[in-house]
């Protein structure tokens, strides 16, 4: 069970509205308590923030709005000390324009081998002022910003991110070398982000599908050019191998949105990384047909390579699950929500979000928590326009509102300045008010609470080893999924109408059962036979 934490939004230390390590290493004693096994950190490296620490100008050092380099080494070992192990993020498909290696690209000018760490090229038509191609930013716009000199540079993402020439060796030594920093400080792992998109395919040929950063296609059309490609796996297994040679247990785990679940299993192969995340599983409808499919999918893709399944329901650039599932099935998750749009039922989102938990916590594999979740926090959905800070929000033309109101400081007391997260009511996104309601000290030791069902949940899949188990299908119908893991049963009504619950030990349930003691819509029962 590997708990998300997004540092800006986590604790705040200091009072200026941002989270900071002090603040992480302050709150540790929570996820503790909480259950979880290790701690996965987003990015607290060096870096001008124009896409929140995702643009990295220094990976061997900690940026001072989160800290210095003594703080993360207090973290580490005070999560160590708590039976923590700590994962941080790696940023290597891109890194910020501030980066030492992009500014002496571009003194170097064209043709200098500054530049070749990164991927510059020449305009189109007879004064190249157009892009080298078509390609588009994941954030909107052209993936191709010019320089004085005449070039143009590839960013996939933000003009502050750009994108890194893999085909370039000093880029792999680079890579190679930060991975040992990192490593010699204690940290038992990485988490790789874009992990699909280091390698682009050589002619950088046009692409004229919509650029999305799920590289999901029908078996009959070839890959985009910019995701996927087949050499990325060549890192990962030089990576490997150096994380194979340090003592201990120490783990890969790839953000690849990658589809179907057989071309993501490739990047979890014996000598690769250890676990990718399963988005394909976080963008399932909430219905039994499609999630038994691609629980089923999922599962056997793995299988065949050895690795264990990962599931996760949100994380810090989607919808949050209590908001999203509240939004009538069969919806397109949006990408952030905002005043004007269609609001979700937040009752109905947190009742179904409670039941997908136990769903996903019930399932044989690796499980992914982010930070809040175990509070049921909502989406923020009537955030300003005005406070918003995600570059999609920007680059989009504001057609896209972004990851903002996934990223809002989580409250941890009710009646505190910024309901807790820090010392002063400084918060650098606003919180709701209805943060209050959904406060860790408003939770905690209260029966039937979202805090307290996900502690429960923690520990008895920990007792009964759940993670460790396999799937025996039960049933898998149009309104209700059962299925068995050990000597566990685990139950998950969809449909409109209650049903019996399977004969046992009622251990577990996302929700009261009816008087007659059957499972209520929109609920999962935990059953011990």
């Amino acid at each position: 069970m590997i708990y998300q934490i997004y540092p800006r939004s986590f604790a705040d230390s200091g009072g200026d509205g941002i989270g900071d390590l002090p603040g992480i290493t302050a709150r540790l004693d929570h996820l503790a308590e909480l259950g979880v096994d290790a701690i996965w950190l987003s990015p607290f490296y060096p870096s001008p923030q124009a896409d929140a620490g995702y643009d990295v100008a220094d990976y061997r050092g900690v940026e001072p709005l989160f800290g210095t380099l003594a703080d993360a080494d207090d973290l580490i070992a005070q999560a160590r000390a708590r039976g923590l192990r700590v994962i941080v993020d790696l940023v290597p498909n891109h890194t910020s324009s501030a980066h030492a290696w992009f500014q002496a690209a571009l003194a170097a000018g064209p043709g200098g081998a500054e530049r070749q760490r990164y991927i510059f090229r020449d305009g189109r038509g007879p004064d190249g002022a157009e892009p080298p191609n078509d390609w588009q930013s994941v954030f909107g716009g052209p993936a191709w910003t010019r320089v004085a000199d005449g070039q143009w540079y590839l960013h996939l993402f933000d003009t502050g991110q750009p994108d890194l020439n893999w085909d370039n060796p000093e880029v792999h030594a680079e890579f190679l070398d930060v991975l040992r920093f990192w490593l010699d400080r204690g940290v038992d792992g990485f988490r790789v982000d874009v992990a699909h998109g280091l390698i682009k395919q050589a002619d950088l040929a046009d692409w004229q599908e919509p650029q999305e950063i799920l590289s999901g296609q029908e078996a009959d059309k070839p890959r985009p050019p910019m995701w996927d490609q087949d050499g990325v796996h060549e890192v990962y297994r030089q990576w490997r191998r150096l994380l194979d040679g340090y003592p201990g247990e120490r783990i890969l785990v790839a953000e690849a949105w990658v589809e179907p679940a057989e071309r993501l299993a490739r990047y979890v192969r014996p000598d690769e990384m250890h676990q990718a995340f399963n988005f394909e599983y976080l963008l399932a409808a909430w219905t039994a047909p499609a999630q038994y499919a691609v629980i089923t999918r999922s599962l056997e893709a793995t299988d065949t390579v050895g690795a264990p399944t990962t599931w996760v329901l949100s994380n810090h650039d989607v919808v949050r699950h209590a908001s999203r599932l509240g939004l009538p099935i069969g919806t397109t998750r949006p990408n952030g929500i905002g005043v004007g749009d269609e609001q979700p039922d937040a009752a109905t989102g947190l009742r179904r979000a409670r039941a997908a938990t136990l769903l996903m916590l019930g399932l044989p594999g690796s499980a992914y928590l982010y930070q809040g979740e175990e509070l049921g926090l909502p989406e923020h959905t009537t955030m300003p326009d005005e406070a918003r800070q995600d570059p999609t929000w920007e680059r989009s033309g504001h057609t896209q509102r972004g990851r903002d109101g996934c990223r809002v400081p989580i409250p941890w007391e009710a009646d505190a300045p910024s309901y807790g997260f820090g010392p002063t009511d400084a918060s650098w996104l606003p919180q709701p008010p209805i943060w209050a309601e959904y406060a860790l000290d408003r939770q905690r030791g209260v029966a039937g609470s979202t805090y307290e069902m996900y502690r429960t949940a923690l520990r008895l899949r920990r007792t009964h080893g759940l993670g460790r188990g396999t799937l025996e299908w039960l049933s898998s119908g149009d309104e209700v999924l059962t299925f068995r893991n050990g000597d566990l049963v685990v139950l998950t009504n969809f449909g409109a109408a209650s049903v019996p619950a399977p004969a046992g030990e009622l251990l577990h349930s996302s929700a009261p059962l009816d008087a007659d003691g059957q499972v209520p819509t929109d609920a999962t029962v935990w059953v011990k036979v």
